[in-house]
């Protein structure tokens, strides 16, 4: 049964096809498209029944905005990013690939790192595309990434490049290795200005790491956590999650970043997307939100419940799900109340106010002996004992849909062409070949 229309590529050649959603007769909801040279493409994009399809975009409000100096559509979505006047948000968190380098060599990699001639982008040409970002209605969120970020050694140059050009909120996406390894980085990337951790942390079982990694990273993930802490600096656990490896490791994660909040500031589920270099085949039953949710709660035994969770409201709310709680004494967790502005909202600025602020752990309160210090006090005790579990389910060229990538608010960042949404920036056909990548 048909329910919907869209537009998407084949998953060979990127050309742009017309697709359908379809519910299956085992109940679940299918993405459905042919290219008349490679044939019929089927993909799962939700494993549930129609009534739990719908009523996750329920309170969805959909309110375009333009994003400025939106470049003008010549070849359609997705050919004309940067972003085109077609695009419906603009902008929330912003990636500066700093470097194609890296100390690992993932059999699972977006970026495909290390398989380039080694590039480090010149301060020069970092100060450019922040002034770029201004320009295109900044200030962003700012995520250092690569490749490795830590591969470098100006990171903090880097960082006080990006306050004097009028950013303020600095999030390094981070393999944690030179964390754990170098006594003192974390103090030092915590004194340049780094306003969260994201860590890579795929599970607790080294299995897990020599599949998803191909090396033994338990340790080395544990060390740079404990050397984070003792830096001040926050942390937000960052899984790749795919069938068969670690979807069966979602609690045992939940429960390690539990024991170790404040510090840890939630969880960051990224289900498994099929681009880049990907040494693993996509499975006929991909991991989908309502899956994901379903494995929070069972592992869980029923500390996190499915129905706490629900979309963004700025991105599709079929790109996203997330939940935050407040700890109780005794280990205990409170859901609190889901609003449009948590996580992602329409308002880019309430976004990137929201993120920060949970990220990192931080907000603005009074100080002092004034009226406020006592609400001030709540306040503040109440961000810190905030725990947020989200995620993002990107897309791949098996089940891209040009609606959901309209309202894409993660960019990256291109020299030539602007701010490129994630998933139309590393989405790549099945021999590897990218549409925007370089």
């Amino acid at each position: 049964m048909e329910i919907g229309k869209t537009m998407s590529v084949c998953p060979v050649c990127l050309a742009k096809l017309p697709a359908v959603k379809t519910v299956g007769e085992d109940g679940n909801i299918y993405l459905e498209k042919k290219c008349w040279e490679h044939g019929l493409f089927r993909t799962l994009i939700w494993e549930g029944d129609l009534d739990g399809y719908v009523n996750w975009a329920k309170n969805d409000s959909n309110v375009p905005v333009t994003p400025v100096r939106a470049r003008e559509v010549e070849r359609g979505c997705p050919n004309d990013c940067g972003l085109c006047q077609n695009h419906e948000r603009d902008g929330c968190c912003v990636l500066l690939e700093l470097t194609n380098r890296c100390n690992l060599r993932c059999p699972v990699c977006f970026a495909s790192a290390g398989e380039q001639r080694p590039h480090d982008l010149s301060l020069e040409e970092i100060g450019k595309q922040y002034d770029l970002l201004m320009e295109r209605g900044g200030p962003f969120n700012i995520q250092l990434s690569g490749g490795e970020p830590t591969m470098r050694d100006d990171l903090d140059k880097i960082i006080v490049l990006g306050k004097e050009k009028g950013f303020t909120f600095f999030q390094l996406n981070t393999n944690g290795i030179r964390l754990a390894q170098e006594d003192g980085y974390a103090e030092q990337l915590a004194k340049a200005g780094v306003s969260t951790v994201f860590l890579q942390f795929d599970g607790l079982d080294d299995e897990i790491y020599k599949t998803l990694r191909g090396a033994n990273l338990t340790e080395t993930k544990l060390r740079a956590i404990e050397n984070c802490k003792a830096a001040g600096l926050p942390v937000v656990l960052v899984p790749t999650v795919a069938p068969g490896v670690n979807d069966q490791a979602l609690g045992d994660i939940l429960r390690f970043a539990l024991e170790h909040a404040p510090h840890i500031r939630g969880v960051h589920i990224q289900p498994i997307s099929y681009f880049g270099r990907c040494g693993l085949e996509a499975p006929e039953k991909r991991l989908t939100i309502p899956a994901v949710l379903r494995r929070i709660e069972e592992q869980t035994f029923g500390l996190m419940k499915a129905s706490d969770f629900g979309g963004g409201g700025a991105e599709s709310p079929y790109c996203s799900f997330h939940a935050s709680y407040l700890r109780k004494p005794g280990g205990s967790l409170k859901a609190l109340p889901r609003r449009r502005s948590q996580c992602c909202c329409v308002k880019s600025s309430d976004a990137r106010d929201f993120v920060s602020q949970q990220w990192s752990g931080k907000a603005s309160f009074c100080d002092g002996d004034s009226d406020t210090a006592s609400l001030d006090a709540f306040l503040r005790q109440t961000v810190e004992n905030t725990f947020t579990v989200s995620g993002m389910v990107f897309q791949d060229a098996y089940n891209l849909d040009l609606d959901r990538l309209r309202r894409c608010y993660i960019c990256e960042v291109d020299t030539q062409r602007g701010m490129v949404p994630f998933c139309a920036y590393n989405l790549t056909d099945v021999n590897g070949k990218a549409l925007y990548r370089k």
